[in-house]
C-alpha cells in the first residue's frame, strides 16, 4: 500500500522545483498558522465568551454576531494551513504519520468541527447543555492549539 508522503510528492515535488526560499518554505507554515492560532484564535474564543458572559445584552449579542462570522474562517484558515502542514512535512522528506504535530492538529480540526457541527445544528433545539459543551470544547480546542504550536515549533527546529 502507499503511503500518505509518496501520494503527496508529485505536488511536494513540484513546490521544491519553484526554489522558494528555505525560510519560507521551513517557517512560512508556522509563521501563518500562529497568526490564526494567536490572533484570531483568542478573539474567536474571547467574542465567543463575552456574549455568554457579558451582563450587557448589547454587548453579548454583538459579540456572539463576531464569533459566528469569524470562527467558519478560523476554521478554514486552519483547516488549508493544515493541508499546507502537511505538505511541508512532505516536502522536508519527514514521515507524517509519526508527527505529534500531525496528530495535535488532525485532533483539534476534528474538535473544531464538532463545534461547528453543534453550532450549526442550533445546537439540537438551543439546548443549554449543547452551548456549555460548545464553549468548553472550544476552549479546550485553543489549549490544544497552543501544545500544537509548540509540538511544531520543535519540529520546525529538529528539521
Amino acid at each position: 500500500m502507499t503511503n500518505l508522503s509518496e501520494l503527496l510528492e508529485l505536488i511536494a515535488a513540484w513546490f521544491r522545483s519553484l526554489n522558494l526560499p528555505e525560510p519560507i518554505v521551513h517557517w512560512g507554515h508556522p509563521l501563518m498558522m500562529g497568526i490564526v492560532i494567536f490572533v484570531m484564535g483568542s478573539y474567536v474564543g474571547y467574542a465567543g465568551w463575552r456574549s455568554r458572559l457579558a451582563q450587557d445584552k448589547e454587548v453579548a449579542a454583538k459579540s456572539r454576531v463576531e464569533h459566528r462570522k469569524l470562527a467558519p474562517f478560523m476554521f478554514l484558515f486552519l483547516a488549508l494551513g493544515y493541508t499546507g502542514g502537511i505538505l511541508s512535512l512532505v516536502m522536508h522528506r519527514h514521515p507524517i504519520l509519526e508527527s505529534p504535530h500531525f496528530w495535535t492538529g488532525s485532533i483539534a480540526l476534528i474538535l473544531l468541527a464538532t463545534n461547528g457541527i453543534l453550532s450549526l445544528s442550533g445546537f439540537w433545539g438551543n439546548k443549554t447543555a449543547l452551548r456549555m459543551v460548545h464553549a468548553y470544547l472550544g476552549t479546550v480546542t485553543l489549549g490544544l492549539l497552543v501544545i500544537h504550536t509548540v509540538l511544531g515549533v520543535q519540529l520546525g527546529l529538529s528539521l
